[in-house]
């Protein structure tokens, strides 16, 4: 009887339930948080609905799924595939896809089956709006290393003001691939897509303080056609002048040009498909759920933390306002032509930045069409974000 007992207080005390810390029930309290605004309100649910089940699954206590440190590779470690595939849980090998900088270009890849250049095409202006607006990263990442942060940690904070969510997990996941940091890709993600999510409630104060009512009624003139040549050329040229000046973009500008050849060739309609589909659907879950599992509570329960959602929102704050005055700039020079909003999709948050411009647009003046013309800077935006992630791994060591 007495072993009977012994056995039963055993397996209470080996038991998830006898093993939960303060820390493990705040984290799970905060998954559910994240898994409800998901869920109620639709915030970026394809991704913060994995990265919310992710977090939750590994602070249960004793689901032995997610290792970090098999991935500590401080102090001049290297990473053990082998031990990593050996010992590691369910989480770790999904982890693998993030720790080596897989997901995100192949998400790239979908996404530029998806994308239509056309509208920045058929006004090359765009780019330099989709470039004004990610001046926010760059000046984040000085306010980041003016507060204290490491020049790896500040990149990745400032990454967050592209408003594009792979391309903060791909720069964090490089610059803070080592260890040892107080913040890590996991907590990099969670605030980069919650902004995305909050750029209809984020944006529009800005846009109207920044710009008049004459400047917000502004109607655009219809963009020209773009022959097919002109579509499948841009992709190719694309690639080759990135690649060239800054070598660190080119899996991510790559892979999302690649996608967008793929797309306008025609003739390879189910690679299209795949990619837009499948792959994309099959890599948001891996991504999501791997990039949950790295927020534990060491890395959320801190100061550091709160300064990076901070920081955050000042990043995508500033981007935004960056594009919007590019954009009163030209329509000074043009003289009335070009409508100040579009400035302010210059983020990478495709389309729904460019919707955010046709709203406020609208709101003004109901004859304002600005989706179209909003769309080149948005699209510039996801080309840009590569672009400045390239630059900052360019810069930073890693």
């Amino acid at each position: 009887m007495d072993s009977f007992f012994q056995s039963i207080k055993d397996l209470c005390m080996t038991s998830g339930l006898a093993n939960l810390t303060w820390q493990s029930v705040l984290m799970i309290l905060i998954s559910f948080g994240f898994l409800y605004l998901a869920i109620k309100h639709k915030f970026e649910p394809l991704l913060l609905l994995p990265i919310a089940f992710g977090m939750l699954l590994t602070n249960l206590p004793l689901t032995e799924m997610y290792h970090p440190e098999l991935f500590d590779i401080s102090g001049g470690k290297e990473l053990d595939f082998g031990n990593i595939l050996h010992n590691g849980g369910l989480l770790d090998l999904l982890y693998l896809g993030v720790k080596l900088q897989i997901y995100p270009p192949l998400i790239f890849l979908g996404i530029g089956c998806m994308t239509d250049f056309a509208p920045l095409i058929a006004n090359p202006k765009s780019f330099l709006l989709g470039a004004a607006a990610q001046g926010g990263i760059f000046f984040t990442f000085v306010g980041a290393a003016w507060l204290g942060f490491t020049p790896q940690e500040a990149g990745s904070i400032a990454i967050i003001g592209g408003a594009d969510g792979p391309t903060a997990i791909f720069v964090s996941s490089k610059l803070l691939g080592s260890g040892g940091f107080d913040i890590d890709t996991g907590t990099i993600a969670l605030a980069a897509y919650t902004y995305m999510a909050l750029v209809p409630i984020i944006q529009p104060p800005i846009m109207k303080a920044l710009t008049t009512k004459k400047e917000r009624s502004v109607v655009m003139t219809q963009l020209r056609q773009v022959s097919k040549t002109e579509k499948i050329i841009f992709p190719i040229a694309v690639t080759i002048v990135i690649a060239l000046i800054i070598p660190s973009a080119a899996p991510l500008v790559g892979m999302l040009m690649l996608g967008n050849l793929i797309k306008e060739s025609g003739v390879c309609e189910r690679l299209c498909k795949t990619a837009q589909n499948e792959l994309m659907n099959i890599i948001t879950i891996f991504l999501g759920i791997s990039v949950g599992a790295t927020t534990t509570a060491d890395k959320i329960v801190n100061m550091k933390f709160v300064k990076v959602i901070i920081l955050g929102v000042i990043a995508f704050c500033l981007g935004t306002a960056c594009g919007v005055l590019l954009g009163k700039l030209m329509y000074v020079v043009t003289k009335g032509k070009v409508n100040p909003l579009i400035g302010s999709a210059g983020v990478s948050a495709v389309p729904m930045a460019a919707r955010v411009s046709q709203k406020v647009g609208q709101e003004e003046n109901p004859k304002n069409f600005l989706l179209m013309h909003a769309m080149g800077p948005n699209v510039a935006g996801v080309i840009g974000s590569a672009v400045a992630a390239g630059v900052l791994l360019s810069i930073i060591p890693h």
